[in-house]
């Protein structure tokens, strides 16, 4: 089975942590929830606040897809013009999962 895989990193301006934050979890919180979804989460750095890498694993394009067009993606989406975001890279990637042995 493929799997989707997105990875990125965000840098905020640490005058709108705060609201990032805010903005962040009720987003996290309703995508783990999604059907097709296997992990997502934004991890903040420990020695640089306001630096996040993203992280998330997809069952499929089609379960990304409907991500995308959900009401908490429209919602976050729509407020993350409020904060200042420095620096944004984010990168799409297909694989297959093994484990190590």
């Amino acid at each position: 089975m493929t799997r989707i895989i997105v990875s990125g990193r965000i840098k905020i301006a640490e005058s709108s942590r705060e609201k990032a934050l805010a903005l962040i979890e009720p987003l996290v919180t309703a995508t783990r929830e999604e059907p097709g979804n296997i992990e997502y989460g934004f991890y903040e750095d420990l020695v640089t606040p306001g630096s996040f890498k993203l992280y998330e694993e997809w069952e499929s394009d089609e379960a990304l897809d409907a991500h995308g067009q959900t009401a908490h993606m429209a919602a976050f989406n729509d407020a993350v013009g409020t904060i200042e975001v420095l620096d944004l890279a984010i990168d799409f990637y297909k694989g297959e999962p093994h484990t190590r042995g």
